[in-house]
């Protein structure tokens, strides 16, 4: 049986043939030359490729580029981005073997996808749950409701009494990455961004299970209700952190799914919150995947709503310190500090934020590229580019995530302390969301009126007497730090 090459994000055993397999391991430190990746990232990366290469029948090959290390007939699972995809195919030494680390096979999503005028959501998690035979009752999903969203969206607790996720204990290994990054640093000119820090994410399959069982055991039954919401001083909540472990391929969503379902099964967890992480996995992860490669390859390059902004240095530089507004300081601290902050303030924060200013789409996906552990292009490009931003015009969301400063008051405890009034839109203590979602709605209001989910917000704009002055006030905000 041929070796099996492994890239960073494959590294768990169902990317094997058979236990035991042989297996090829390559550190490319040229990788991390042609991006300024987040520091915590970095090292998440290279822990895991060195405690993968400490199994048995592992070889790990230190090289400059992944050409130059792969001279013996090897396979690999089809790569998770259309560059390493391609490198692979010019590699004559390589075989190339379908992808794993998935749910649903490509011929299968092209299949339910082929003729569909729009691709939601919605439409493929219901089919995934059928081709899977996931949280089904014979033809009928569970508790006769394929979504739970409405009991999903309570807003914040004053706290969250459940235990923290199991600590990451470093070791070694650790150690000798954090001293090669810094000799990066010094001697090669390879840059980072964001805080060091201990590491925070499984670098190990026993650490990812670890934390997989306490997930389940301990934080499921609590997630669904406050998966929507945001507490400053609780960035983690309930949610599991395992998207960096599953993305490395330290789990197989398979497992992390079954795993789910058989707490609900068993009455350990209640169906709203099983429902709502299965979502998230068998769903929305498996969708944003597929889509990746059913969409043409420019469609990073896409920008319907022709944002041409670049982004300030306060933001690429996650200088959460010069941001005033409560909010947006406290979540870019977080990925200053963890490379982490969880989907909704990804999603309502720092994407609504970037969509009102009209930075340009490509460059905010790869920020979110660089700056995420979990940050994969397969991940951001669909992620940012056709949800969050809404780039794509509506090919894979029914309407732009943009919302003023009510939403986040609602959602979050932020809203409490900060200098900004969430119902204020013009003004000294005039709250950046607001007013820039007023702003964005002016912007595009030609680009959105033929969409029918945005009629109601449109019609507001059109009543609003100040929207000169707010006009004015947001021209001279422009990209200075709110």
């Amino acid at each position: 049986m041929r070796r099996r090459w492994l890239f960073a994000d494959q590294l768990g055993p169902h990317f094997l043939d058979e236990p035991g397999q042989s297996v090829l391991l390559i550190e490319s430190k040229a990788v991390f030359r042609r991006r300024a990746f987040h520091r915590q990232k970095a090292h998440l990366v290279l822990s895991a490729l060195r405690h993968r290469a400490q199994d048995d029948n592992v070889r790990l090959i230190s090289a400059d580029t992944y050409a130059e290390a792969v001279t013996d007939q090897v396979t690999v699972c089809h790569p998770t981005s259309r560059a390493a995809r391609d490198l692979v195919k010019r590699m004559k030494t390589v075989e190339m073997l379908p992808p794993r680390g998935f749910v649903t096979d490509p011929q299968d999503f092209i299949a339910w996808a082929r003729g569909r005028d729009h691709l939601r959501l919605e439409d493929f998690y219901r089919y995934a749950r059928r081709h899977h035979d996931v949280l089904m009752d014979g033809d009928e999903p569970a508790g006769n409701r394929w979504n739970f969203d409405a009991d999903n969206r309570e807003p914040p607790p004053a706290s969250l009494a459940i235990p923290a996720p199991p600590p990451i204990v470093e070791d070694d290994i650790d150690e000798q990455v954090r001293a090669d990054l810094d000799r990066w640093e010094r001697e090669d000119g390879i840059t980072f961004v964001g805080n060091d820090g201990p590491r925070l994410f499984p670098a190990t399959r026993t650490e990812a299970l670890a934390r997989l069982r306490h997930f389940v055991t301990h934080r499921l039954p609590t997630f669904g209700p406050y998966e929507d919401a945001m507490l400053a001083g609780d960035p983690l909540m309930a949610h599991s952190m395992l998207s960096p472990a599953i993305n490395l391929g330290l789990l197989d969503p398979v497992e992390v799914v079954e795993r789910a379902e058989r707490a609900y099964r068993e009455g350990k967890a209640p169906l709203a919150s099983v429902e709502g992480f299965v979502r998230q996995i068998l769903g929305w992860r498996d969708f944003v995947w597929h889509l990746y490669w059913y969409f043409e390859p420019d469609y990073r390059a896409t920008n319907e709503l022709q944002a041409r902004h670049e982004l300030p240095k306060w933001f690429t530089s996650l200088d959460a310190d010069a941001v005033e507004a409560r909010c947006l300081s406290g979540v870019l601290a977080g990925v200053r500090d963890r490379g982490w902050v969880h989907h909704i303030p990804r999603l309502m924060v720092l994407g609504n934020y970037a969509m009102q200013r009209g930075w340009r789409p490509g460059a905010v996906a790869d920020w979110f590229h660089r700056s995420f552990v979990d940050g994969y292009e397969w991940v951001m490009t669909a992620n940012v580019i056709g949800m969050s931003q809404f780039a794509d015009g509506g090919r894979m969301s029914s309407k732009p995530y943009a919302s003023g400063g009510a939403y986040i008051n609602r959602m979050s405890d932020y809203c409490g302390g900060c200098r900004y009034d969430p119902k204020v839109r013009v003004g000294d203590h005039a709250c950046p969301y607001t007013a820039g979602y007023w702003s964005f709605l002016s912007r595009n209001e030609q680009r959105l009126e033929g969409n029918h989910r945005m009629r109601q917000p449109l019609q507001g704009l059109r009543r609003l007497s100040d929207l000169d002055a707010l006009l004015d006030q947001e021209k001279s905000r422009g990209s200075h730090a709110p």
